[in-house]
C-alpha cells in the first residue's frame, strides 16, 4: 500500500477549539502506544521530518492533550499518522511522548502497523513507513505478530565513563538505533520488575550526569535513553535483560525497539553477533523482542520482532471549558 492510497481526516480548528479526536490505543509488549487516526492538525506537504517541525513549533499543545494526564499518562507514547513524502509509504509517523518527541519508536511502529492492519489500511506482507529519521520497513506477519526493518544504527562512544553523583563513575557505550542511548552493562543493580522504583532512580542520575556534563549524541543530541543490560530470568527464553528510562521519566515496560537496535548493533562491532543471528532481549517486565542485523554499505540494519494487541478504540472529547483540556504539563 503507498501513499497515494492514504487518507487521514485533520479537524480545521486550532487545538483549544477541538472537540474530537480519534485514537486507537495497543500495546506491544507492554508498552503502550495510542494512534491519533482522526482530528489531528494539518500539517501540510514535505517529508515526515518536515511535518515533526510544523508539529513541534504550532502544535506542541496537541501532544500534550493526547498523552499527558488527565486523557493520558507519564508512559504513553503517542502516533500522528500523516501523508509521507515517500510515496512508496503507506504512511508517515510522528512519534512522541509526554514530553517532547522520538525520532523512531520500535515498539510504536509495530504499534501503528497493528493499528493500520485493524483499520484495514495494511494486510500481511510488506509495506513501508515514514519515520523523522528515515523509511522504515514493515512485515504484518498476522493481526497481532510484525517485524520492522529498523534505520541503519551504530556504537559511536565504546567505554566512556561519567561520574554520577551519590553513584560514582559507570562506563558504557553511546548508540544510536533511532533514538541516542547510553548502554550499560556494568552496573551493580538488579535487574527484576520489583526493583523498577530503585532502577528508576539510577538511570535518571545517569541521564542527568550525562547532561550536566555536556556528553552527547554524534551531531550534539540529547542522549535521552539509558539502558541497563544483565542475564535473563530464563536463558532458554532470551538472551538477555534490559531495563531503559525513556525520556519523560518512564520507564519502557517492553524490551524497547530502537534500544534493541543499539545494543545489536553494538554486539556486531564487537564480533559477538553475527548477521543474520538471533539476539533475543526481554524487557523488566518479561515480554522479549526477537532482533537480527543485516549488514549493508557498511551500515548495520537491525530488524525487530514483536507482538502488539488492541486495547481500545475511542474519541477523546475537548470541553471547551475545561481548564485541562490541553493536558497537565509542567509550568
Amino acid at each position: 500500500m503507498g501513499a497515494d492510497s492514504f487518507e487521514l481526516e485533520h479537524t480545521p480548528e486550532s487545538l483549544s477549539l477541538l472537540d474530537r479526536v480519534e485514537v486507537i490505543d495497543s500495546h506491544t509488549g507492554g508498552e503502550p502506544t495510542r494512534v491519533v487516526v482522526a482530528g489531528g492538525p494539518d500539517l501540510g506537504q514535505g517529508t515526515v521530518a518536515q511535518q515533526l517541525a510544523k508539529f513541534r513549533q504550532e502544535h506542541d499543545d496537541f501532544r500534550a492533550s493526547v498523552v499527558n494526564e488527565p486523557r493520558g499518562s507519564d508512559v504513553l507514547v503517542g502516533a500522528l499518522l500523516c501523508k509521507p513524502a515517500n510515496t512508496s509509504c503507506a504512511a508517515g509517523v510522528i512519534f512522541f511522548n509526554n514530553v517532547g518527541y522520538l525520532g523512531m519508536c520500535g515498539h510504536g511502529s509495530i504499534g501503528v502497523a497493528v493499528t493500520l492492519a485493524h483499520l484495514g489500511r495494511l494486510s500481511v506482507g510488506a509495506s513501508y513507513l515514514e519515520t523523522p529519521v528515515g523509511v522504515v520497513k514493515l512485515s504484518v506477519h498476522d493481526r497481532n505478530r510484525v517485524s520492522v526493518d529498523n534505520v541503519a544504527s551504530y556504537r559511536h562512544r565504546k567505554n566512556l565513563t561519567v561520574n554520577v553523583p551519590n553513584i560514582g563513575p559507570i562506563t558504557g557505550d553511546i548508540a544510536w538505533g533511532g533514538n541516542w542511548f547510553f548502554l550499560v552493562g556494568d552496573h551493580g543493580q538488579v535487574l527484576d520488575y520489583e526493583n523498577v522504583d530503585q532502577l528508576s532512580i539510577f538511570t535518571w542520575a545517569i541521564r542527568e550526569a550525562l547532561g550536566e556534563q555536556g556528553i552527547r549524541g554524534a551531531n550534539g543530541e540529547i542522549i535521552d535513553h539509558i539502558e541497563l543490560f544483565g542475564p535473563p530470568a530464563d536463558p532458554s527464553v532470551a538472551d538477555s535483560r534490559n531495563f531503559v528510562m525513556c525520556p519523560g521519566k518512564a520507564y519502557d515496560r517492553s524490551p524497547c525497539g530502537t534500544g534493541t537496535s543499539a545494543k545489536v548493533a553494538c554486539l556486531v562491532e564487537d564480533g559477538q553477533l553475527q548477521a543474520g543471528a538471533r539476539w533475543r532481549q526481554q524487557g523488566i517486565t518479561g515480554s522479549v523482542f526477537e532482533a537480527t542485523a543485516h549488514c549493508r554499505d557498511n551500515k548495520i540494519f537491525p530488524t525487530i520482532r514483536g507482538s502488539a494487541y488492541i486495547t481500545g478504540q475511542s474519541t477523546l472529547l475537548f470541553d471547551r471549558n475545561d481548564p485541562f483540556r490541553l493536558g497537565i504539563v509542567a509550568s
